[in-house]
């Protein structure tokens, strides 16, 4: 039975112990020799007296040492607080104040950037990958890495399925990153959940692209963990080191974010190389219809997944691949073992055609915000169960985002509520712009934005990079006017070279409209 999250390692290793778990660079390694390690930085954590509940940060850049500490800070109890390795030290200074972390795991040139940082953190204890211990820092305990060395000991902790495992730091709309606690439980019933509709098993080979701090990077590893399957670690840099990697590996799933996905359509794909691939899956936005259609056209052979997923809830809705061409704006139905509601602030459900807010309920839905009660509260509410007062309330996650149910209950979205742009009367989704200029072909990148405006609401704000050399703002507007009614089209329209990104790798909407509003 599977109640740790490392559990999923560990039936692994039992199961297919010499099977290829990890590969990072030149290095691979088999689940036997994983969960070995494991257990021995696990018996170093206990020692270091990690107890039931204390936060592990691992602070390292995506390599076969930082899956390692993940699921060896499980194995001690402890709840593991991955920090994305592009972060600037006052960004890490932050994660490591607010979730009161008591060890670090990073590096030694890591660690130097940080010294300024960890006074005023619980820092007690650091342990060093890949360095030898001789760093001094006049406050936590420096210790060498023990996870060369295989164990077999298992510490002794107690612990059951819904106790907090995880702290996944997100972005927010008021600057700094807000911890969302996920249990064991989440992230189990997650892996076997995806795993389930994705069809893994495992003979697959799955390209963990997305951060291990950003919840669909961190569930590649969970997902392959969970039926045997090889997972090939990968620090993003250019898109032409996608297709060289799964190449090499024999990649046969892929799971994205919009503006990756826009870069890699972009990019030469061997044939071989692209007819391996038997799925790609996108999440974290919604996929611009016609890279869809250059997508599908690369891996002819590949079934796509079109996905929503909250960190709140770690994975919600996915459309069937075989739907995709009837209905390629939609995010599907509920994943498996969870349900997705459409509701009205009442609570009442709405009809076919309505729009309301996202729900979403069952094993997925996370135990709040890390030392946060009132946006807890805020997100994390009753759902109704009509005909059953006599149930204990149950939390769900009231996600923000405002979709729309078919007659068949498909779902699509709309917009996030803080997002939708309200201009002379109307309610517009950036998406429907972004869509449109996409449509264009004169553009690689999108982002509408609605800056307040007296009087009319809002207006509407393009932010853009070109597709090609040369174009000017008035022939991206004048192609807009010819497919957009008059209230959706752009008052103003910004072409940059790039646009910028959060450390997940989805466009940075709050930083964006900052500047588009200064």
């Amino acid at each position: 039975m599977r109640t740790r999250v490392h559990d999923l390692l560990a039936q692994a290793a039992a199961t297919a112990a010499e099977r290829p778990a990890l590969t990072y660079k030149t290095s691979t390694v088999g689940y036997g020799e994983l969960w070995g390690r494991t257990l021995s930085v696990g018996a170093q954590l206990a020692e270091l007296g990690v107890e039931p509940g204390d936060r592990v940060a691992i602070y390292l850049e995506k390599r076969i040492e930082t899956v390692i500490a993940l699921f060896a800070a499980s194995v001690a109890g402890g709840v593991f607080v991955p920090v994305n390795h592009v972060l600037k030290p006052a960004q890490v200074g932050h994660i490591l104040r607010d979730s009161g972390a008591r060890i670090l795991i990073t590096s030694a040139d890591r660690l130097g950037q940080l010294t300024g940082e960890l006074a005023g953190t619980a820092v007690a204890g650091v342990i060093l990958v890949g360095e030898p211990a001789d760093v001094s820092l006049g406050g936590p305990a420096v210790h060498r890495w023990s996870g060369d060395q295989p164990s077999t000991e298992v510490p002794p902790v107690r612990a059951i399925d819904v106790d907090p495992a995880a702290i996944l730091y997100t972005s927010g709309s008021s600057g700094k990153p807000k911890g969302v606690v996920l249990s064991h439980r989440n992230l189990i019933v997650g892996a076997e959940s995806v795993s389930s509709y994705l069809k893994n098993t495992a003979d697959d080979v799955i390209l963990s692209v997305l951060p291990l701090s950003f919840d669909a990077g961190l569930s590649q590893v969970t997902t392959a963990f969970s039926v045997g399957a090889h997972c090939v670690l990968m620090n993003y840099l250019l898109p032409r080191d996608v297709p060289r990697l799964c190449e090499q590996h024999g990649v046969t799933g892929i799971t994205g974010v919009p503006p990756l996905w826009l870069q890699l359509a972009e990019v030469p794909w061997p044939e071989e190389t692209a007819g391996r691939i038997r799925y790609w899956a996108n999440t974290g936005g919604r996929m611009p219809r016609t890279v869809l259609d250059r997508l599908r056209s690369i891996f002819t052979s590949a079934d796509p997944y079109l996905m929503y997923g909250l960190t709140e809830a770690f994975r919600s809705t996915y459309l069937d691949p075989a739907e995709v061409d009837r209905r390629p704006d939609s995010i599907g139905k509920a994943i498996p073992n969870a349900e997705v509601l459409v509701l009205r602030p009442d609570g009442t459900r709405c009809a076919p055609g309505e729009e309301g807010e996202l729900v979403h309920r069952g094993a997925l839905v996370a135990l709040g915000y890390w030392n946060d009660p009132e946006r807890t509260r805020e997100r994390y509410r009753p759902v109704p169960h009509p005909g059953q007062e006599w149930r204990a309330p149950e939390l769900a996650v009231w996600s923000g985002d405002t979709v729309v149910a078919d007659e068949e209950g498909f779902l699509y979205f709309v917009g996030r509520t803080d997002e939708m742009i309200k201009t002379s009367g109307y309610r517009v989704s950036p998406s429907e712009i972004e869509e449109a200029a996409y449509g264009t072909g004169l553009v690689r990148d999108a982002v509408a934005l609605g800056v307040e405006e007296p009087g009319l609401g809002h207006r509407v704000v393009l932010v853009a990079t070109a597709a090609g050399d040369g174009l000017e703002s008035t022939v991206l507007l004048g192609a807009l006017r010819q497919v957009l009614p008059l209230y959706m089209v752009p008052s103003t329209i910004e072409l940059r070279g790039e646009l910028p990104r959060s450390p997940n790798g989805k466009f940075d909407r709050v930083l964006l409209k900052a500047q588009v509003s200064a």
